[in-house]
């Protein structure tokens, strides 16, 4: 019985080792778009070229190594559309929507490129303009691919789109997002790893119950 639970236990722990080992999977490098609710950064759920903002909308760009849109790192900064738009009045026709362009950090840059300082833009376009149009009205040139991914904002990278980058490399961005900004929660144990050691604690218990069982 010994025999079987120390197999229990180790099959529990080779799951949590490979959970944590996903967790360390490769990305890509690439601009996501964000969308902000209130204060606070959300992923958008269409791309720049279908999304239609209204007139006071605030939109986001960042350039990052991410696996997913979970993964992803928000743009950086606590500009809203009142400070990013002050300076240009409402006009007939046309609505302002509030640009931030967070353009990374040098170890999301690819090689041999440095990223430029992040920036702000107020757009005024048509009422029916996409995000899309807005960002082409103040970050040109704009780059995309053949499949209509956004692969440069104001030139920026000059080569490469959405490329797959080295889980080394995504690690390295995480640790220079960690020095630039401040974490938005602490830093504990993921949940995930929380519930693979609650797991094997059971399996744990369970297997010495069993035990003393047979041996009462």
């Amino acid at each position: 019985m010994i025999r079987r639970a120390t197999v229990l236990l180790l099959a529990a722990l080779l799951s949590l080792l490979a959970g944590a080992g996903q967790a360390g999977a490769a990305g890509y490098r690439y601009w996501s778009f964000w969308e902000q609710d209130g204060t606070a950064w959300t992923y958008a759920s269409q791309g720049p070229s279908l999304a239609r903002p209204s007139d006071g909308d605030v939109h986001g760009f960042r350039f990052s190594v991410s696996e997913n849109s979970a993964d992803a790192s928000k743009p950086r900064g606590t500009a809203d559309f009142d400070t990013i738009c002050a300076k240009t009045p409402a006009a007939d026709g046309r609505k302002r929507v509030a640009l931030v362009i967070d353009f990374g950090t040098p170890a999301d840059a690819p090689s041999g490129e440095t990223p430029p300082a992040g920036r702000t833009a107020c757009a005024q376009v048509p009422e029916d303009a996409t995000t899309a149009e807005a960002l082409a009205s103040v970050a040109e040139p704009l780059r995309y691919d053949t499949n209509a991914l956004l692969c440069a904002i104001a030139g920026y990278p000059e080569k490469g789109c959405g490329e797959q980058v080295s889980a080394e490399k995504k690690g390295a961005e995480k640790k220079e997002e960690e020095r630039t900004e401040p974490a938005d929660s602490d830093s504990g144990p993921s949940v995930g790893l929380m519930a693979g050691i609650a797991v094997v604690a059971l399996l744990g218990a369970a297997a010495i119950w069993q035990t003393r069982r047979r041996a009462s």
